[in-house]
Order: C-alpha cells, then structure tokens, then sequence
C-alpha cells in the first residue's frame, strides 16, 4: 500500500550491543564513543536489555556508585519490547505511547536488525505530511 513507512526503511541499523556481565564503565564508554543515547544488552544473540542514559542517571549517578562495579545486567531495564522490521511506523508510534517508550528493538524473526527512536519517527512526519497533502489537493484534469 503506497504511503506506508515500514520500520525497516527509518530504523537505525548499526546496533551496539554488550554483553550482561560488561562492567558499567565499559558500557558508558561504548556510549561515548559511539555517540549513543541507549546500548542493547545481549545473551545468546538475542536481545534481554536495554541500557538508556536515564537509566545510567536513576541507578548510578543519582545513588553514588561506582560504574566499575556494576554490570549491565543489574542496569539494564528488562525485558525489552520488540517491534518486526515489517511493521509501520504508525503501529510503532502508537507501542511507544501505549507503553511510555522511546525506543523499540527490530527483529527479522529471531535476529535484531535494528533499532527504532521516537527520533527516527519524528523525523518522518514532515514526509508523512506531505504525502497526506498530496491526497487531498484538488487535481486538475484537462480533457
């Protein structure tokens, strides 16, 4: 159906990932180098959860301790909510509202492809726009 923007075409392809038992130091500086708001805690391949900078401010930074000594595992916010790379951006907007999130992990059946922002959806909407313009403008026929 024209005009459905799937979650493949606007997700985030490159995920970082770290392991349950990376220290919270290594985390932050995965983090940083990377440029990243959130990095994707993985056992096995497969996804068991997320670390957000909110949730390095609430469990570290706002308690005092020391990222040396805590793992991912005792950061991460879990379980993690998945979205098809199939779906439309329309049916993940309305997840991340439902559920009060800002980030979605994509899975091509078992495998994480991707990761999908309030951001990347955001910055559809001026093409959502323009498209909904397009079907309600008049046409002008000549005959």
């Amino acid at each position: 159906m024209a005009g459905i923007v799937l979650i493949r075409d606007v997700m985030s392809k490159n995920v970082k990932v770290v392991r349950p038992d990376t220290t919270m130091k290594e985390v932050v500086a995965t983090m940083n180098k990377f440029d990243i708001g959130s990095i994707v805690v993985v056992q096995s391949r497969r996804p068991v959860g997320i670390i957000t900078e909110r949730d390095i401010l609430r469990r570290i930074v706002e308690p005092c301790l020391a990222p040396e000594t805590l793992r991912a595992r005792e950061v991460m916010s879990s379980p993690v909510l998945t979205i098809s790379d199939t779906a439309s951006i329309d049916e993940a907007a309305k997840i991340m509202a439902r559920k009060r999130i800002k980030r979605l992990l994509v899975m091509d059946d078992e495998k994480l492809v991707g990761i999908l922002t309030f951001t990347d959806i955001v910055t559809q909407v001026p093409n959502m726009l323009g498209l909904l313009e397009e079907l309600v403008r008049p046409h002008h026929r000549s005959y």
